[in-house]
């Protein structure tokens, strides 16, 4: 008698969430009876897997800020361990998250579990030397961004590129006059600002009081600047409470669609992240902004190869988009290239000139559809 189908999927960040819950629902329209386990969030509990660990608990950003957390995240390491041996999965399905999933990986590969991941690392990036891991631990791979593939077939490993699973989640049908009404904005609030100060509390800490101080400089020029902060899943309100209520500015916080911030905005203040992406397919000038602790931007920086550290920029091949990061991610040089960019409308027109191109790059969509089938290839679908 054949049993029903299992896969272990595991997630350690809010943008894996949104893309675990659509991968889900994707394998599902193959097998509506494949059950789901592992570790995610919200977004992924919400179309039915059986959650173990919430992610909001594991989220970190840099290299020492993992020290205050790293007991829970070998326990949990520990039981998902347990569990691929004691229950073992079809298939093990990795969304990012490397430091912990190449782990999972090396266990679930001892125990013949076939490992498929989807967005792996940017290795390209920083430590080329994983690899080596990857190739020896992982049967297949699902890539994201365009110029991925090359690289991990040059390192001898089976990718398929499948495009951006944003484009899917991205596309919206209300226009701008829709969304401010919708979201209750005045029309003579102009210009309006996203703040994105990231989806882990650290990097909170560190940027929205720098983005919320180069807020306040730029409402000298413009008087009627409103604010917009949407909240991310894994974040909760009174992590941004401190920072915005002694604020001079008006700022809307709220669990609000990040997409709709950004087609209303007219420029975005944003962490470095899967944000900036999103940014570029709405087409939003942005300013980018990285901040770690000093120990952590060392390491990085004697890790990182690349020239640019937002994806926007190293989609496009070129800085696009202002970059402020570590020292620079200061209120000043935040409100001195904002207000550059919003009196110049030469210099927007250019930049979402750039922003369309690396929308163009990220691939055509149906990314959830493409990495499903590749799943249902592994389990014999």
């Amino acid at each position: 008698m054949s049993h029903n189908k299992s896969v272990m999927i595991v997630a350690g960040e809010a943008s894996g969430d949104i893309y675990g819950a659509h991968l889900v629902v994707a394998i599902k329209e193959l097998d509506p009876c494949i059950e789901f386990f592992g570790l995610g969030g919200p977004e992924m509990e919400r179309v039915g897997v059986r959650i173990m660990h919430q992610l909001s608990a594991m989220a970190v950003v840099g290299m020492t800020e993992i020290v205050p957390k790293i007991r829970y995240i070998f326990r949990v390491s520990r039981e998902l361990k347990q569990s691929l041996k004691v229950t073992p999965p079809d298939l093990l399905i990795l969304i990012d998250y490397p430091g912990f999933n190449l782990h999972l990986a090396k266990k679930a590969h001892l125990l013949g579990i076939p490992v498929f991941y989807y967005i792996p690392p940017q290795v390209w990036a920083w430590r080329e030397g994983r690899v080596r891991k990857i190739a020896k631990r992982v049967d297949r791979l699902a890539v994201i961004l365009p110029f991925e593939k090359e690289f991990y077939w040059k390192h001898g490993l089976k990718a398929e590129y499948v495009g951006h699973p944003l484009l899917d989640i991205s596309s919206l049908t209300s226009d701008k006059e829709e969304i401010k009404e919708h979201l209750d904005i005045n029309h003579n609030r102009t210009p309006i600002l996203g703040l994105f100060p990231g989806s882990r509390d650290e990097e909170i800490g560190s940027l929205l009081p720098e983005m919320i101080g180069a807020a306040e400089i730029i409402s000298h020029d413009f008087p009627h600047l409103y604010c917009v902060l949407p909240l991310a899943s894994t974040v909760k309100e009174n992590v941004v409470t401190p920072y915005i209520k002694n604020a001079k500015i008006d700022v809307r916080v709220g669990r609000l669609d990040t997409k709709e911030v950004l087609k209303i905005a007219d420029l975005a203040l944003i962490a470095s992240g899967t944000a900036t992406l999103e940014a570029a397919i709405m087409e939003t000038p942005m300013i980018i902004a990285y901040k770690v602790s000093f120990l952590s931007y060392m390491l990085g920086r004697f890790l990182i190869k690349v020239s640019n550290i937002g994806l926007v920029n190293l989609v496009a091949g070129n800085a696009i988009v202002p970059e402020l990061i570590q020292g620079k991610a200061t209120s000043l040089r935040l409100a001195e290239e904002a207000l550059a960019i919003l009196r110049n409308e030469a210099l927007k027109r250019d930049m979402k000139k750039g922003l369309k191109l690396v929308h163009e790059q990220l691939g055509q969509g149906g990314a959830s559809k493409k990495a499903a089938r590749i799943a249902g290839e592994m389990m014999g679908l």
